[in-house]
């Protein structure tokens, strides 16, 4: 009973992270009509990609929220957070200057920031020992199914294309919500309502999140670490207990290896996440068309190999798997740089590797790790703490990565070898500081690493 228990809650939760990737592609799926409607520059829609869900956004909501969860429960973020995401699309979807675009985007992403701390930290909490990695790599599954979804939307409701005069299959609905608000003639005002109605599909999916998460039970493990602190010290909360997590030799050397593995890889995935489409139209001279049908394709080999992550995770030495994972995302790299992208074999090869990379991703381990290696008082706060680095870091390196780049692609085979190097780096870390925690309770692991009165 309680593994259906865990796995109830974990599908719960897991709407976070569909959420949080469904805005980051819904944003950048829409970039262009957003664009057009607004007459925006690169400039802005640089800014709109650093203060999103994918970068500055999420990373100042994670140390937020973080700190939130530790002291007032992992249910208080249920019970509020969807809230707050929901303010943010709505603004997205009466947008009608670029403040107010750019506003929607920022408390769109902080909210997922607020939400992915707590997240990982309740499904590892609630999972018994045997299910504690099968549920998190459940909750990774959504963040599959998320831009899945976001992008076969995308696609059938898309509006006519430059030159060809085609469309999505639903369009007819796009310009027939767009008369309810007096919008008739064809054009960017017309265009852009097809972003909308994308950004209203989350609007709905965060409602039933809010529904659902709200009535969850606070983490039992939360519950006991309150109800055992005694003292001043330990009754001052979050923050007092908090100064421990830079002083604590055992916790400087964890964050150091987690957040060094997390980054180099997230450096990456990042850029994939927002620019991919971009890439593979540019440097790889693909239609739209068939830059998303691969984008999709992709996604869909993520949910089949996340699938089977979650099946082997706790069954597995997770060594190995880690190592097989990151050496599938640097294989893909280095066959990219080695046949070239404009090859489209090379480019078919690349999709297949990077979809296997990201089923057995290292997000997925840094939150099963990361939700077990520290104890309970500060659990969900050093995770925030990482998240923000992580994602601050991201943010800088998109603004970075487009002068790398270049404007038709020019400067791809440097930037393929810089996520080589990023993504041997996070091998090399993943692999030589991967914990032996299978098996082992939480309680068990905290005792083991910081003793009895952790």
């Amino acid at each position: 009973m309680k593994d259906k228990g865990s796995l109830k809650s974990t599908i719960a939760v897991s709407l976070t992270n569909y959420l949080d990737a469904g805005a980051i592609v819904a944003g950048a799926s829409g970039l262009t009509l957003w664009k057009d409607y607004l007459a925006l520059t690169e400039g802005h829609l640089g800014w709109l990609n650093a203060i999103s869900a994918n970068c500055l956004g999420a990373a100042i909501g994670a140390i937020i929220g973080g700190f939130l969860a530790d002291q007032y429960g992992r249910k208080a973020i249920y019970t509020y957070n969807m809230l707050v995401y929901m303010t943010g699309v709505a603004l997205i979807l009466c947008a009608f200057s670029f403040p107010m675009l750019l506003l929607g985007f920022l408390v769109t992403g902080v909210s997922v920031g607020v939400g992915v701390p707590a997240s990982w930290t309740y499904i590892s909490e609630s999972s018994e020992v045997r299910n504690r990695g099968r549920n998190i790599g459940i909750s990774q599954m959504a963040w599959g199914i998320g831009p899945t979804i976001i992008l076969i939307l995308g696609t059938l409701l898309a509006p006519p294309t430059a030159g060809s005069g085609t469309e999505g299959v639903l369009f007819s609905f796009v310009e027939s919500v767009a008369r309810l608000f007096g919008v008739n003639e064809a054009g960017s005002a017309l265009n852009v309502f097809s972003s909308r109605i994308v950004f209203a599909s989350l609007f709905i999916v965060a409602f039933i999140a809010w529904l659902l998460q709200r009535r969850l039970d606070e983490s039992q493990e939360w519950e006991h670490m309150k109800s055992t602190q005694t003292g001043s010290t330990e009754q001052a909360g979050t923050f007092a207990s908090f100064g421990s997590l830079f002083t604590n030799k055992t916790s400087v050397r964890t964050i150091l290896f987690l957040a060094g593995m997390y980054l180099t890889w997230n450096l990456v995935s990042s850029v994939m996440g927002f620019f991919q489409q971009h890439i593979y139209e540019t440097a790889g001279g693909l239609s739209n068309e068939h830059a998303n049908l691969l984008s999709v394709g992709q996604w869909l080999i993520i949910i089949a190999t996340t699938f089977v992550f979650s099946l082997v995770i706790d069954k597995v030495n997770q060594r190995w798997l880690y190592a097989l994972g990151v050496g599938a995302a640097v294989a893909a790299w280095l066959l990219v740089i080695t046949i070239g992208i404009n090859s489209i074999t090379g480019l078919l090869i690349f999709t297949l590797l990077w979809g296997v990379q990201g089923g057995i991703s290292v997000q997925s381990f840094y939150a099963l790790w990361a939700s077990e290696l520290f104890p309970a008082r500060y659990r969900a706060a050093a995770q925030g703490v990482m998240f923000f680095i992580v994602r601050g870091l991201s943010a800088v390196w998109g603004l970075g990565f487009v002068y790398i780049y270049g404007e038709h692609g020019e400067g791809f085979t440097i930037a393929a070898y810089v996520m080589a190097a990023l993504l041997l780096t996070s091998l090399v870390i993943g692999v030589t500081g991967a914990p032996s925690t299978r098996g082992k309770t939480l309680e068990q692991i905290t005792r083991e690493r910081y003793g009895e009165r952790s």
